[in-house]
């Protein structure tokens, strides 16, 4: 299994799997349902990678929700009623390996020590690979010049949000909302469908310029 955020180092890491013949099943975790931009780019690694990808919910969307993140008051005792459930990443793993029947299945991810000191600290304190919980990161020890030279290699673009804020979507803050708003805005409007306070958040960052 491989949790797959479209960003650069999950594309590395699938890519490392599939060049070592590791058979992968990819499973993408949405933040907001139905985001155009999101779901094509999903339909294009399908088609690049030739396999499915399981798009479930993000374990932060629930979060999100519970908090009455960007919610009206009007919301907020049906979102309270609805007790939406806050998974850990490693239950949500179980949940798919169950539902997949695959009990002894490895979940990968793309997570590189070199990426911030968080990271490499996670590594230096677990490790790359924890038996335990059957999670690894395939490629925990590349730089970003490997990353880049496998994507390359591979003739393996990056998501069309890269050009717009540099990374893949992961937010609901200024640096994501704004190019989003400009450059995809039916997706801005289905963020505020979800989330109707959401555009204070752009609007708050103008007043502070």
């Amino acid at each position: 299994m491989l949790g797959f955020s479209r960003g650069k180092d999950s594309l590395a890491a699938w890519l490392a799997m599939r060049e070592a013949g590791i058979e992968v099943i990819p499973y993408h975790l949405y933040l907001v349902p139905g985001l155009r931009f999101i779901e094509d780019s999903l339909k294009f690694y399908e088609d690049f990678f030739g396999t499915p990808i399981l798009n479930l919910p993000h374990p932060t969307l629930f979060r999100w929700l519970n908090a009455l993140m960007f919610q009206p008051p009007e919301r907020a005792a049906v979102i309270e009623a609805a007790q939406l459930p806050e998974v850990t990443y490693e239950e949500l793993a179980d949940l798919i390996r169950t539902d997949l029947d695959l009990p002894t299945a490895w979940n990968a991810d793309g997570v590189r020590a070199a990426d911030s000191p968080n990271r490499r600290m996670a590594m230096v304190t677990h490790g790359p690979k924890r038996e335990h919980l059957r999670k690894v990161s395939i490629v925990w020890d590349w730089r970003i010049a490997d990353v880049r030279e496998a994507l390359t290699r591979h003739h393996c673009p990056l998501p069309p949000e890269y050009e717009w804020f540099g990374r893949s979507f992961d937010g609901l803050d200024h640096r994501f909302l704004a190019p989003i708003r400009e450059h995809a805005p039916d997706d801005f409007g289905r963020i505020l469908d979800w989330f109707p306070l959401a555009d204070l958040e752009v609007f708050r960052r103008g007043l502070a310029r």
